[in-house]
């Protein structure tokens, strides 16, 4: 997957590049059959169709649901907006009388900006602070439920900082309260083991790119057994159980069921390789960076996260600058006004002069041994640089 002077990529939570058997998977579909997947009229038509129905297959192999189950979307933002939306809709227009909408404060932004949208409808936004490891407490989840809910979205895998909820635990007092649970795996899908029946999830949302697959392609899973409904967050032909209207992308969804039945079968054996790949990089880092911190829960997290906050108060822009052969990030959420400091950073109680100097590091199912150090050498030599200068 590497070319010559290419930059060492290590930013797999932000994307993930292409699997070359997804890009096979889905190369005729773009070149042969171009049909409407729709058009069950005709045998292209009707070709397409059943190919989108094996992807859907795999897709749902991967979380323990029944194909069925699975609502194709344009990718997990999507899925988080129709979970969320479409539930409280749905119960609001059936009279049910629970408000409370329950979230962690470490969520993705597309779920917390969800849930707090809903106030304007007449919803009771709750957001629930973390741990200073990343880690919902569930004694103060416990009392938040002891109001009356309607849905509680808790992310099975943190974006920035990797840490890995304990959903089965959380599952158990969620369905206990009567309310609804629902998970963004965006970040867990293929990483860690899923499955909805355990986790006692009834909605859970997954992005093609971060499994390896196409970007532009997710699903929501929605149970059926016993039945979640939602409202469709727009009108359409119909499609997706009426869930979701729009003619579907054949290639895309090829894609994605490839990736998704190649992290079914391989999942485990890339957690074993990339959490040696991410030993051999903190090892390099450590030895050229005294003091240099890992932050959050060491213990519950996902292989292939590292997020580190750099001594000597360097700026992790600067850094970054500084060592342009890395594809890292920062936890910046940037503006048109400013850059400013990780609110999952301030959730987990870093200063905001620490959370400047952190870096969020992804090693993935491509990083190599000699990627892996070679990046932390050159992160190590930027810092060393910056350090010297000041």
């Amino acid at each position: 997957m590497t070319r010559p002077n290419r930059p060492i990529y290590l930013d797999n939570h932000a994307t993930t590049p292409l699997d070359p058997r997804v890009l096979a998977a889905m190369r005729p579909w773009w070149e042969e059959n171009f049909a409407n997947p729709h058009s069950v009229e005709h045998a292209m038509g009707r070709e397409a169709e059943a190919a989108v129905e094996t992807a859907r297959g795999h897709v749902s192999e991967l979380i323990g649901a029944s194909a069925s189950e699975i609502i194709l979307t344009s990718g997990a933002t999507e899925a988080n907006n129709l979970a969320i939306k479409g539930a409280a809709r749905f119960a609001a227009g059936q009279g049910s009388e629970r408000r409370r909408i329950i979230t962690v404060a470490t969520e993705h932004k597309c779920v917390l900006e969800s849930v707090r949208d809903l106030a304007a409808e007449g919803f009771e936004p709750v957001v629930l602070p973390v741990r200073p490891d990343g880690l919902l407490d569930l004694d103060v989840l416990r009392h938040a439920l002891e109001v009356p809910t309607l849905l509680v979205s808790v992310m099975a895998v943190n974006n920035e900082i990797g840490v890995v909820q304990d959903l089965a635990a959380i599952g158990a007092l969620v369905k206990a309260a009567g309310a609804l649970f629902h998970s963004d795996a965006a970040q867990g899908c293929g990483r860690i083991p899923l499955d909805v029946e355990e986790l006692r999830l009834d909605l859970l949302s997954i992005s093609g790119h971060k499994i390896y697959g196409p970007k532009g392609i997710g699903a929501l899973y929605v149970r059926r057994r016993p039945r979640v409904r939602l409202a469709p967050l727009f009108s359409g032909g119909g499609q997706e159980r009426g869930l979701r209207s729009g003619t579907l992308a054949t290639p895309l969804i090829v894609g994605f069921g490839e990736a998704a039945r190649i992290a079914g079968i391989e999942g485990l054996l890339d957690a074993g390789r990339i959490a040696g790949q991410r030993e051999v990089f903190l090892t390099r880092l450590r030895a050229e960076v005294p003091g240099i911190r890992v932050n959050a829960s060491q213990e519950h997290r996902v292989a292939g996260n590292t997020n580190l906050t750099f001594p000597g108060g360097v700026d992790a822009q600067a850094l970054m600058a500084a060592a342009p052969e890395v594809c890292v990030s920062t936890g910046s959420a940037c503006s048109s006004a400013a850059v400013e400091p990780s609110y999952v950073l301030a959730a987990i109680g870093l200063p905001e002069a620490e959370a400047r100097s952190t870096l969020r590091v992804g090693i993935g199912r491509f990083t190599s041994p000699a990627e892996a150090e070679q990046g932390a050498a050159l992160l190590a030599a930027a810092w060393q640089r910056l350090v010297e200068q000041d």
